[in-house]
């Protein structure tokens, strides 16, 4: 055995990266007999008839610290803050006085101050301001917007289990001109992914899909994807399972390869119409990577400088894919 070649075999075990061939973009095997719509379409719905509780995804957890973090949720000004205790507290953005923007106020001592008269409230219930069920998962902030979300309310949401052990993590959020189950919708179609990421994937393959007429359980609704993910010439070769818990959820989860348990949870929420009238929602992508490798704890270490460039990648994707979810809005509701 020549070096080179004792080289290349030690590189193979030790090392989750291989050398991808070149090919060109329109030499790919096409994917549109695959990706019918009628599958696509009958997972979305079966994801659509499932519960979520009325339970929504609003920020990153870490974004929620020191000052009052505002936003929309299906129209619906919230703001929220943490207490002393660090506990997430969240409710109507309008102040029950005379209606200032409570996100623009102060936190002092766990409490959060009106700017235009100095109410203060502490997170209960007070001068007629009501908060609303809240729940941090240590990567995301939840809310429950009953009035919102017209389901049989639950104690907590439907988080995806997530890998055991040290992980890293990063949280992307972008907002397009469409409604949450076109983002949904996007993330179930995996056949996109080389044709449409190909700085991101190659070598994707669906081995399996759910039928089209089949009303499934959860746990064999799903779609199981062997790709490769792009960092340059080189790529890591995994295996991965697309599935959605709730309507507002699809969570793929590397079953096999590098990051074995690790899981990318795309979270679509409706934030409010914009000034012509079209629904905008809001895609809260979270990364939860984790490795058995040894040297994984030196990436937890380097998670201030390598959280940056996972939100980078994340960003540069759904860039793309909100395009996608947007031309879909346009098409489908063009038809009715």
């Amino acid at each position: 055995m020549s070096v080179l070649t004792e080289l290349k075999t030690k590189w193979a075990k030790t090392s989750p990266f291989k050398l991808l061939p070149r090919q060109q973009w329109a030499s790919q095997r096409p994917t549109y007999q695959d990706a019918q719509p009628a599958i696509i379409d009958a997972a979305l719905q079966r994801s659509q008839r499932r519960p979520s509780g009325s339970w929504f995804v609003f920020a990153a957890a870490e974004d929620i610290g020191k000052r009052p973090f505002g936003t929309s949720v299906g129209g619906v000004e919230i703001v929220a803050w943490r207490g002393l205790d660090g506990a997430l507290h969240v409710g109507p953005a309008t102040c029950p006085h005379l209606g200032a923007d409570l996100s623009t106020g102060t936190v002092d001592c766990g409490a959060l101050i009106c700017p235009w008269h100095g109410l203060r409230l502490e997170g209960g219930r007070e001068f007629g301001w009501k908060p609303y069920p809240a729940y941090d998962d240590g990567v995301l902030a939840w809310v429950r917007l009953d009035h919102i979300g017209g389901e049989e309310p639950t104690d907590a949401p439907i988080v995806p289990t997530r890998p055991d052990g040290a992980c890293l993590h990063a949280v992307t959020r972008l907002v397009g001109i469409c409604e949450p189950s076109d983002i949904i919708a996007n993330r179930l179609d995996p056949w996109h992914g080389a044709w449409y990421h190909p700085y991101s994937f190659a070598q994707l393959d669906v081995l399996s899909a759910p039928p089209a007429d089949a009303d499934l359980p959860e746990e064999q609704d799903r779609f199981l994807v062997p790709v490769t993910f792009h960092i340059g010439r080189f790529g890591i070769p995994v295996v991965a399972e697309f599935t959605s818990p709730e309507p507002r959820t699809v969570v793929m989860r590397i079953v096999d390869g590098e990051g074995a348990g690790s899981v990318v949870e795309t979270h679509a929420t409706p934030v409010s119409s914009g000034p012509d009238g079209l629904p905008r929602s809001a895609v809260i992508e979270a990364v939860v990577a984790h490795s058995d490798r040894p040297g994984f704890v030196h990436a937890l270490r380097g998670r201030p400088l390598i959280a940056p460039f996972m939100r980078h990648a994340a960003t540069k994707l759904w860039r793309d894919d909100l395009a996608y979810a947007e031309r879909r809005y346009a098409v489908r509701t063009r038809r009715r």
